[in-house]
């Protein structure tokens, strides 16, 4: 008995560890964005950084980019996860094994052939471009989940719908589609904040300032301002907090969603 009062304890002396380790890098930014030059406290380097940095623009182009990625990526992906779960043939066998392989490529090796995709279908400075490269990428992850967490919706439900008349498209927008939400849901956190905070492929494609995301304009802002911290640290605040609200409203969701999409398939 005393050893697993001892055991417990630990794990809780370890645990608060973990969580202060993790947190103490945002307490560091948070505090060093309410900070001025002087060291007093004060909220002006928020509007300070809207003044010096173009970020509504740069919002604007990473928010257009990052739903209709997500928008696309969800669409098509329920569409493949779909077909793979309910149609056991060998075709979509081939393309699920295909997805599980493309899945454990490093993205580094296809750059160059997708530069020069890109640049033969005018796709370089193009959102709409950079919207279905971003959701391609993003393809097997999304379909491998999907095609798993259709393994947990009854089949029976589809077949009275079929009885009842209701065609395979009827069937799959009325039925699947609001059964998929928790998976969506961590599909759009885990995806769809890797979209918002993409830099290694938009640094590539998106070369003109009036279509860069805010990972591109955090860096050149970095580099004018990179010894001035609180600014720095502001900016990074403000980048996050899409990501972060995001997060928060979708995560009742998440771990039911990526649980049962990862455990079956």
């Amino acid at each position: 008995m005393k050893g697993n009062v001892v055991a417990s304890s630990f794990q809780r002396v370890l645990l608060v560890l973990v969580c202060v380790i993790a947190i103490l890098p945002f307490a560091v930014v948070i505090g060093l964005a309410l900070t001025r030059d002087d060291g007093g406290v004060t909220l002006a380097n928020f509007p300070g950084v809207a003044r010096e940095f173009d970020i509504g623009r740069a919002f604007l182009n990473s928010a257009l980019i990052t739903v209709g990625a997500v928008v696309i990526l969800l669409l098509c992906s329920s569409l493949a996860g779909y077909s793979i779960a309910r149609n056991h043939i060998v075709t979509n066998k081939v393309i699920y094994y295909t997805f599980l392989v493309c899945m454990m490529i490093p993205a580094i090796i296809n750059s160059v052939p997708l530069y020069k995709v890109m640049k033969a279908i005018g796709g370089i400075n193009s959102p709409v471009a950079m919207m279905l490269l971003l959701a391609t990428n993003a393809m097997p992850f999304a379909t491998f989940l999907i095609a798993g967490y259709m393994s947990n919706i009854p089949i029976e439900l589809e077949e009275s719908a079929a009885v009842d008349g209701a065609s395979a498209m009827q069937r799959f927008v009325r039925i699947v589609l609001p059964m998929l939400k928790p998976v969506f849901m961590s599909i759009v956190i885990i995806q769809g904040i890797g979209i918002w905070n993409n830099y290694s492929q938009v640094v590539f494609y998106l070369q003109d300032a009036s279509v860069q995301t805010i990972p591109l304009a955090m860096q050149l802002f970095f580099q004018q301002y990179g010894a001035q911290w609180h600014l720095m640290s502001a900016a990074t605040i403000l980048a996050m907090l899409p990501a972060l609200f995001t997060f928060v409203f979708g995560q009742r969701y998440f771990m039911s969603g990526l649980s049962a999409g990862a455990l079956k398939g």
